[in-house]
């Protein structure tokens, strides 16, 4: 990677050590913030100029939204830029590096609220139908997709919380599992009866296995933690094997999750806390479910719709 200017180099450890954010997160805002350096390097016309430089202004930063434009890239990802920017400028304002954000009023492109994949409920009682009968092998692979089916839908989980997930971090008696979230949040989600009969069948199959990692609960054959790669094609063998559903990964059984509480008129804040979301906006679009519910219901309902 290249060499960092001070202010960047010193934003990008406020986010590691102080707010602790988890490492992708860290490498998505350096690489945003250098290719905002490259950017003004070629704006300004000068390689030694500052942040709190007149040059670098609000149209500075509406120029490199229009540059990330040009090079091809989507809406969202510019979007994601711009916010890498506010903050590391909201960062050095507070510092009083600078005399005001320049980013503040720049309006982001405006994005498509689109729904995330996820699967219908007769959809995933074909998953499970699957799930069920390769566990019913008694195999080690089987009984462990099963309770990495029921763990991803029955409680939500991301993908890097269900590989995080040790033995000690599932509490039986109370139907809880501990796990790390983004920004290394800890938080504790419950779980499914189903997900627990799941996750003793599995446990069976993994005592015979001799543990490299003995915390943790997901292993392979050689008794290591398993891979975030394998977890994921676990799922997806499945879901296009049961459901057709191709292209849909891990995540898309969380979208499922959190749609289906949706659709049966669970509340926004109560979903927001079982995912995890920081911000209620993030949960939000989940309710785009419930609208369309109810007007299929409306519509096949009322005799006047038509």
């Amino acid at each position: 990677m290249p060499d960092l200017r001070p202010e960047v180099a010193e934003f990008v450890r406020h986010l590691s050590d102080e707010r602790q954010l988890s490492p992708n997160t860290v490498r998505a805002y350096r690489r945003d913030l250098e290719e905002l350096e490259a950017f003004l390097t070629e704006y300004v016309g000068r390689p030694g100029w500052r942040w709190g430089d007149s040059d670098v202004d609000r149209l500075a930063i509406r120029a490199f939204l229009g540059w990330c434009a040009r090079k091809g890239l989507a809406k969202r990802s510019a979007a994601r830029k711009l916010a890498s920017a506010r903050a590391f400028f909201s960062f050095l304002h507070l510092e009083d590096r600078i005399p005001s954000n320049p980013g503040r009023t720049v309006r982001a492109p405006k994005l498509e609220r689109r729904l995330p994949g996820h699967l219908t409920s007769s959809d995933i009682a074909a998953v499970f139908e699957h799930a069920e009968a390769r566990a019913a092998e008694n195999t080690l692979a089987g009984t462990r997709t099963l309770a990495i089916l029921e763990l991803l839908y029955g409680s939500g989980l991301r993908l890097s919380e269900l590989h995080g997930v040790d033995i000690d971090s599932i509490d039986r008696r109370a139907r809880q599992v501990r796990v790390l979230g983004k920004g290394s949040r800890e938080r504790i989600v419950p779980v499914t009866d189903a997900a627990l009969v799941a996750v003793e069948r599995y446990a069976n199959r993994r005592r015979e296995v001799t543990a490299r990692d003995e915390r943790a609960l997901l292993v392979n054959q050689k008794g290591a933690r398993l891979s975030r790669r394998s977890i994921q094609a676990s799922v997806r063998g499945c879901l296009e094997h049961a459901a057709g559903a191709r292209g849909l990964s891990t995540h898309a059984l969380r979208h499922t999750f959190a749609t289906h509480l949706m659709e049966a008129g669970a509340d926004l804040l109560a979903v927001k806390e079982l995912l995890g979301h920081v911000s209620l906006s993030t949960t939000r679009i989940y309710t785009h479910t419930s609208k369309e519910r109810l007007l299929r219901v409306y519509r096949d309902a009322h005799p006047r719709s038509e």
